[in-house]
């Protein structure tokens, strides 16, 4: 099947106190560990994007640091019925209060299963590893964050 059509997504690295955000989601009938983030919607920036999801998912503002990657590489969705090459963009962001995270202890802390379930955890970025990931262009950034941002010493 021809791909003819590009999905846009935009996602946030928060790292405070080396330990990394990342969300536990129930969607199209499946389980998925990625960064907090998502699809960008027509007539919106990357900024706009990524501002509008930490608002509805995390109910903070957020402040866009630094771009850390691009998908460099075609990376079919997997997904969706209908195949697309997907494009993901990372920034590193800051929350305006770390403390108001509605986190949890355990993944996928969902009160039911449903399509759009959603819970958010911290993971010490000394624990953090490919397999704690979904998808394959979050597995790739894994390497760009630890190396920036994970300090050894701590």
């Amino acid at each position: 099947m021809e791909i003819k059509k590009f999905n846009i997504r935009v996602y946030g690295i928060v790292v405070y106190k080396q330990n990394i955000l990342i969300t536990d989601e129930f969607r199209l009938g499946m389980r998925m560990t990625k960064f907090p983030g998502g699809g960008l919607e027509f007539g919106e920036g990357t900024a706009e994007c990524l501002e509008r999801e930490f608002r509805e998912e995390i109910g903070q503002n957020i402040e866009i640091k630094e771009h850390i990657y691009t998908t460099d590489y075609f990376q079919p969705t997997r997904l969706l019925a209908e195949p697309q090459q997907l494009i993901s963009i990372y920034y590193r962001v800051e929350l305006r209060d770390y403390q108001r995270v509605p986190v949890s202890k355990k993944a996928f802390d969902f009160r039911e299963i449903k399509d759009g379930a959603q819970s958010f955890r911290w993971i010490p970025l000394a624990d953090l590893r490919k397999e704690s990931l979904t998808f394959p262009i979050d597995q790739k950034v894994i390497d760009f964050v630890k190396e920036k941002y994970y300090d050894k010493g701590k």
